[in-house]
């Protein structure tokens, strides 16, 4: 994986959010936010994320639609369960994930984070191709940008978030994200 200069992912399907705005001056990408999110709750492989991104959910499509109906919420990217990543905002720019956030004593979060949804809720574990995806483009990032931290929502909003949730395995997350950064070991001479 990779970012371009534009601060789109090579290779991820991109649907333009408009709930998104510029950085402000001079604010370097130091945080990576993991998400979770399924629309309707707990139901996957729709699409009611993509609809909730871009401001086109139906709130008659589902009785817990109408309560959300007019949030304007993005993120940068979307993880399927299959491991499809969407991207929704280049990473250049601000997309409304966050919330009221604060982390390391700073707040608006938005400001200097990516964020990363999954698709997923607290109940339940996530899949392989997540976990795979979500390392290869946490490696992207790293390479792009000068993330220093990576937290859960609910680390940056604790009491009001929840997600990942329990069943996101950090250490197992860690160490995907630890095995893509080791160097790759030199060929033996004369050898390429």
């Amino acid at each position: 994986m990779r970012i371009d200069e534009e601060g789109l992912l090579q290779g991820a399907r991109h649907i333009p959010s408009p709930n998104r705005d510029e950085r402000p001056e001079g604010c370097a990408v130091e945080l990576l936010v993991i998400h979770a999110i399924s629309l309707p709750p707990g139901e996957y492989g729709g699409d009611g994320v993509i609809e909730l991104f871009t401001n086109r959910l139906d709130p008659s499509a589902h009785p817990y639609y109408a309560a959300i109906k007019d949030l304007r919420v993005s993120a940068h990217f979307l993880i399927r369960r299959d491991g499809e990543v969407i991207q929704f905002v280049p990473c250049g720019q601000r997309a409304w994930h966050a919330g009221a956030s604060q982390w390391r004593g700073r707040s608006r979060c938005n400001d200097f984070s990516i964020g990363v949804e999954l698709e997923g809720s607290d109940s339940e574990s996530f899949t392989d191709a997540q976990y795979a995806a979500l390392a290869g483009l946490t490696r992207a990032l790293r390479e792009s940008y000068p993330i220093r931290d990576i937290a859960g929502h609910s680390d940056i909003a604790p009491g009001r978030k929840t997600d990942p949730g329990p069943h996101f395995d950090w250490a197992r997350y860690r160490a995907l994200i630890k095995d893509a950064q080791r160097p790759r070991p030199s060929p033996p001479r004369g050898e390429s």
